[in-house]
């Protein structure tokens, strides 16, 4: 007589371990955003230096206008709304806990988005863009990346046709981008490619709907005169023009994320480090504002930055402001060494 044991074989699976490659896997799309902003910082690290690299570029160097008090008043308001903007970001990073930092993201990401944009514009006013419209500001600031106004943390971009795109000041770019956080400047870079490259695909995709649904612009078929449904690499060079540069504020523009997306809730739902993705949006927000902030000092003079500094709002006086503009503006703009900084994170 034959015995069965197969009711009592354990499975190779259990039911815990399939939920945790559940979990896993719904993940993934939330870690290599986090992948992404780590691999930033993590690059903004690595080849920073004290004062940021500003003082090496020429196009710092010779950045000056002339303001008028109108002109200040304009810039403080922009000003204001970047360091008001970054306070909220700061609070919710430094106070919460993993659970509020999850459910955090609904406005942290445009946070994050909004406080660089702020200063941004106040930057760009001071070299004579004063403009609210998102492309002009988008391409504007493309153009200032190549042109090497921002220091080789944040220098790097990508160019050309969908299926053609370039990489450049990250020489590391084209290596395979893993699922962890980087380690190496290797995988940094790797992903920082990755995420251009996605990026400039997207806006590529965009900007052919665009073209195509307009009678005046869309790409026909010679023989038909029919708005043309598959293109060729000739179709996707005829747009390039419209996609300007892929930079970094490109890659931030994907933090715009609305309440009501699907998408947001995919990163909450997710099982990843949250402390970890605020610190990462937090010091790439402190080094691009302090970046913006330095160009303003030096078009507005440091004499009047700092007195618009000592009259700021009481919740933005012995914080963060004060803080970069002792360690970072004021020795860029004297050579003198900076000051001990008072603990709070620049």
């Amino acid at each position: 007589m034959t015995t069965t044991t197969e009711n009592n074989i354990l499975p190779l699976v259990t039911d815990e371990q399939k939920q945790a490659e559940e979990t896993w896997r719904k993940s993934i799309p939330a870690q290599v955003f986090l992948n992404y902003f780590f691999a930033i910082n993590y690059h903004i690290q690595e080849n920073d230096d004290a004062t940021g690299g500003l003082q090496h570029l020429p196009f710092f160097r010779a950045h000056e206008a002339e303001l008028t008090e109108a002109d200040i008043q304009a810039v403080s308001k922009l000003l204001q709304a970047c360091w008001s903007t970054e306070y909220a970001l700061r609070a919710t990073a430094e106070l919460g806990d993993e659970e509020y930092l999850r459910n955090a993201l609904h406005w942290t990401f445009p946070q994050a988005y909004h406080t660089i944009l702020s200063g941004l514009q106040a930057f760009l006013y001071t070299a004579g863009v004063r403009s609210n419209n998102p492309s002009l500001i988008r391409r504007e600031v493309g153009r200032l990346v190549v042109r090497n106004a921002y220091p080789r943390p944040v220098s790097f971009y990508a160019a050309g046709a969908y299926g053609d795109f370039s990489i450049h000041r990250l020489p590391l770019a084209g290596y395979k981008p893993g699922l962890h956080i980087a380690g190496k400047e290797i995988e940094a870079q790797a992903q920082i490619g990755q995420f251009l490259r996605t990026t400039r695909k997207m806006k590529a995709q965009i900007t052919r709907q665009q073209v195509q649904a307009n009678p005046n612009t869309a790409i026909r078929s010679q023989k038909t005169g029919k708005v043309l449904d598959k293109w060729t690499a000739s179709h996707w060079q005829q747009i390039t023009w419209r996609l300007g540069y892929t930079t970094i504020f490109d890659l931030l523009g994907r933090l715009r994320i609305s309440q009501t997306s699907r998408e947001i809730e995919r990163y909450v739902e997710a099982e990843i480090d949250f402390k970890l993705f605020h610190q990462s949006l937090l010091n790439i927000v402190s080094y691009l504002n302090g970046i913006h902030e330095s160009y303003i000092a030096k078009a507005m003079g440091l004499e009047r930055y700092q007195q618009l500094v000592k009259e700021l709002p009481k919740h933005l006086q012995n914080n963060f402001v004060v803080e970069r503009l002792h360690t970072r503006i004021e020795p860029l703009l004297t050579g003198q060494e900076p000051q001990q900084p008072m603990g709070i994170a620049a």
